[in-house]
Formats: C-alpha cells, sequence, structure tokens
C-alpha cells in the first residue's frame, strides 16, 4: 500500500464547509462541520486514487506547498 500527501483546501460560508483537493482536478466536497468536510475530502481523495490507478494515470506528487494570509488595505 502507497501513501501520499496532498494539500487540501477548507473554506466555510453560511452553508457550512467546502473541501477541495487543487492538485487533483474535480476532487471536491461540502459538509456541515469541519470534521464532516474533513472526513469527505479524505473519502474523496481516496476515491479519486483509486480510479486513476485503476486507469493506468499516474499520481501527481507536489513537493512543496505555501500558504499564507494577506492583510490587504483598500
Amino acid at each position: 500500500m502507497t501513501s501520499y500527501k496532498f494539500s487540501v483546501v477548507i473554506e466555510k460560508d453560511e452553508s457550512g464547509y467546502f473541501a477541495h483537493c487543487p492538485d487533483l482536478q474535480g476532487c471536491y466536497t461540502q459538509g456541515d462541520t469541519y470534521e464532516q468536510v474533513l472526513d469527505n475530502i479524505r473519502d474523496a481523495i481516496h476515491l479519486h486514487l483509486v480510479d486513476r490507478l485503476a486507469d493506468g494515470e499516474d499520481i501527481p506528487q507536489i513537493e512543496a506547498v505555501s500558504f499564507t494570509t494577506l492583510d490587504i488595505a483598500v
């Protein structure tokens, strides 16, 4: 069994939480709570990888990710 590491973006709005994996196009989900969306994106990534491997596709591996927040005055 091979282990992979992916970046995940989780956003919150008035409807709940939304998560996506930028490295895997079309891999996204939503949930009512942070914990639920985290479980859902983990499942979505797993299913995405299983499908890619079954189709003989490569699994992208990102070496480094940088994330920060910026204060912008307008």
